[in-house]
């Protein structure tokens, strides 16, 4: 059973999707984000409804931001998108590193 989605509803009742959706490699729509961890122009660290998603690239910045119903839109180049979970501690100990120095 996955930990993050196993299609019961949540607290509020619902179900939230998360989608990553990507143009050119020059913008990202991202659904289903919980809280935005840290960012700044290389990197984006974002929890959603199905763990933390970590975003990698070259002057990124926020283009849009509803937390309420949990959409992020980032736009710059991107170069990697990966999901942190238990399988990839060593990529989420580098991640959470930076968040505490």
């Amino acid at each position: 059973m996955n930990q993050y989605h196993d299609g019961t509803p949540s607290n509020r009742g619902t179900v939230q999707e998360h989608d990553v959706i990507m143009r050119s490699r020059k913008l990202l729509d991202i659904t289903g984000v919980k809280q935005v961890e840290s960012f700044d122009n290389e990197e984006f660290l974002l929890e959603t409804v199905m763990g933390f998603l970590a975003i990698r690239g070259q002057n990124l910045q926020m283009k849009n931001l509803d937390v309420e119903k949990g959409i992020v839109s980032i736009k710059g180049r991107v170069y990697d998108i990966s999901y942190l979970d238990e399988h990839s501690t060593e990529k989420a100990k580098g991640f959470f590193s930076k968040l505490f120095r």
